[in-house]
C-alpha cells in the first residue's frame, strides 16, 4: 500500500513539474523511465500523458510486443512493450505487483500516432546537467537511439527520440 501511495505522490510531483516547465519556462529535457532493467530517456517534447496500467484487449497475429489495444480518455491506444520491441522479442510475463508498478506512457499527439509504451518504473525528470558523460549511439543502433548518458552514480541512460520511433516501419508494422 506504501508502494501505491508513493507512486502516486511521484506522478503528482511529474504532472506538477511538467506543467511547471510549460508554464515558468523552466525546461527539463526528458522523462526518465526504466524498462526490463535498461534506463530510457523520453524527449519531453516527445512524450504525452502517463497512465497507470489497465486492461489491454489483445490483438491476435500481431508482433509479440504489440500487446494489444486499451481504451484510455475516450481513445484506443495500440500498447507496445517497450524492451519487447527494443529487443525484439516478448520481454515475459509480468507479475501482478510489476502490473500495478508499470506506466503507459503516451506519444506525443503531435506524432499523430496512438501509441504507449509500456514501461516498468517512472524515474521522474532529467536534465543536461544531471549527466557527467555522453557518447554518440552505436552505429549499428537503431535510428531511433539517441545518445547514451551516464549519470553520476555511473548508471547508463539511453535516449530514445519518439518521434524517429514513431515512423519506423519496423514500429509501425504490428502485423506477425
Amino acid at each position: 500500500m506504501a508502494n501505491r501511495q508513493a507512486l502516486k505522490e511521484l506522478q503528482a510531483r511529474l504532472a506538477e513539474r511538467l506543467q511547471l516547465a510549460k508554464t515558468q519556462g523552466i525546461a527539463p529535457s526528458w522523462l526518465a523511465v526504466e524498462a526490463a532493467e535498461k534506463k530510457y530517456l523520453f524527449p519531453l517534447d516527445h512524450s504525452g500523458e502517463i497512465f497507470p496500467w489497465v486492461g489491454i484487449q489483445p490483438v491476435s497475429y500481431t508482433q509479440s510486443w504489440f500487446l494489444g489495444v486499451a481504451g484510455l480518455r475516450g481513445g484506443l491506444y495500440g500498447v507496445v512493450d517497450l524492451a519487447g520491441f527494443v529487443d525484439g522479442q516478448a520481454s515475459g510475463n509480468r507479475s501482478e505487483r510489476a502490473r500495478t508498478e508499470s506506466r503507459l506512457v503516451s506519444l506525443n499527439s503531435a506524432l499523430e500516432v496512438n501509441c504507449v509504451l509500456l514501461i516498468d518504473k517512472l524515474s521522474g525528470l532529467r536534465k543536461q546537467n544531471d549527466f557527467i558523460d555522453f557518447s554518440a549511439p552505436e552505429p549499428d543502433a537503431g535510428v531511433f537511439f539517441g545518445n547514451q548518458y551516464v549519470d553520476r552514480n555511473g548508471a547508463s541512460w539511453q535516449e530514445i527520440n519518439l518521434q524517429l520511433l514513431a515512423q519506423q516501419v519496423d514500429f509501425l508494422t504490428i502485423a506477425a
